[in-house]
């Protein structure tokens, strides 16, 4: 077995929970913005793939150095040692990007990338010309920061958040890494109950469902990684078998979730059946208005609409003030809202016990934490 470097990439906003979460696998990390860097060997690839629920992508570090010119870029790169990576018929495609750097030009970064490493392939495979690339896939980067160059392999192909259990969408779904993490920062555990008032597609729902039963959120799909020669598949079979064994199927589960539209109910409901939860999750059509919560310390968890029109802006505000004046009947219970409301606070009728700053795509949001007062039984 080999020892790589490694980097988990993240949105801005989760690198911590990301380095928890690979901590939590038995590595040690570095944390750079929307970056954790790991070393591992062929099964920390396999194994970060399998269980990181809030990061995007696991990449592959081949190297790093400082680039002010072409010909710099060029013979660093080529200077690497490819071919313990790619193999002679490897599908390479490289994707790029520079930030505040002298080469700032990423088409031409990408292509002088690929002649360097065509280059240097040939000679290590004794070969001229073109290479057929009709093999397993390998998806470079480029990545230019501040002149430093870092050329990385992606070993996840779609991202992370591609679980494989969502058939559809509303208009705004939420990423499964960001819903993960959503659930992560409530410290919630299959215990309690959790409730999302705002369900859409289901997928807060669901990755605490697959928290709460410990189930690996790389489970039902595959990895480009998977295909690579030098990543044997007894590897992937042994992480699949510890991934099977370590679930908890039989974990109780009180989880709800509810929304105002029916057809939403029918998405999450069929999304939830993709994961394996069809009697698990309870889903039910309702208005905020008539919202009511059983049991104690529980958990309450939505991304609330955000209202990008002023009318729209008038109803997220109005959602606000009524979710506020609910939750005062229930004190054990905890609140935790995504929302991108300025006055959240003013209109929930509460100051948050913390505020965190997250990023929902493009959308700045804060995630509104209001702890309950735990009842002791």
């Amino acid at each position: 077995m080999t020892n790589y470097k490694l980097v988990a990439t993240s949105a801005m906003g989760l690198e911590s929970i990301v380095a928890d979460e690979v901590k939590e696998l038995g590595f040690q990390t570095t944390t750079e913005n929307g970056k954790v860097y790991f070393e591992g060997d062929e099964a920390a690839i396999a194994k970060t793939n399998m269980w990181l629920r809030v990061a995007d992508r696991v990449r592959v570090v081949v190297g790093e150095f400082k680039a002010t010119t072409f010909d710099d870029l060029f013979e660093q790169t080529k200077s690497l040692p490819w071919e313990q990576f790619l193999p002679v018929d490897a599908e390479f495609p490289v994707a790029g990007k520079s930030v505040k750097s002298i080469l700032y030009s990423v088409p031409d970064c990408q292509a002088i990338v690929k002649k360097a490493i065509v280059d240097r392939l040939n000679r290590a495979y004794g070969r001229t010309g073109f290479l057929a690339e009709t093999g397993p896939l390998f998806k470079l980067e480029v990545s230019i920061l501040k002149d430093k160059v870092t050329l990385t392999i992606d070993s996840s192909g779609t991202g992370l958040h591609k679980r494989g259990y969502r058939m559809s969408q509303g208009d705004a779904p939420l990423k499964e890494t960001l819903a993960a993490a959503l659930v992560k920062l409530t410290r919630w555990n299959p215990d309690r109950p959790f409730v999302d008032p705002f369900c859409g597609s289901g997928t807060i729902a669901i990755e605490a469902a697959m928290i709460g039963q410990q189930i690996a959120p790389g489970y039902n799909r595959e990895f480009s990684s998977e295909h690579w020669p030098w990543i044997d598949s007894s590897i992937w079979d042994r992480i699949r078998e510890e991934a099977e064994d370590l679930a908890k199927y039989d974990q109780p589960l009180d989880i709800k979730g509810f929304d105002v539209d029916p057809r939403m109910i029918k998405i999450a409901q069929q999304n939830a059946v993709e994961a394996g939860f069809m009697d698990l999750i309870q889903w039910e059509q309702g208005d905020i208005r008539d919202l009511t919560l059983e049991g104690i310390n529980g958990v309450l968890v939505g991304n609330p609409p955000y209202g990008e029109r002023l009318g729209e802006i008038e109803e997220a505000e109005d959602i606000t003030s009524i979710l506020g004046s609910i939750m005062e009947k229930y004190p054990s219970w905890s609140v935790y809202m995504l929302s991108s409301l300025e006055n959240f606070e003013t209109m929930y009728g509460k100051k948050a016990t913390k505020k965190r700053k997250l990023f929902n795509g493009f959308i700045r949001t804060d995630f509104y934490q209001y702890w309950g007062q735990r009842h002791k039984d």
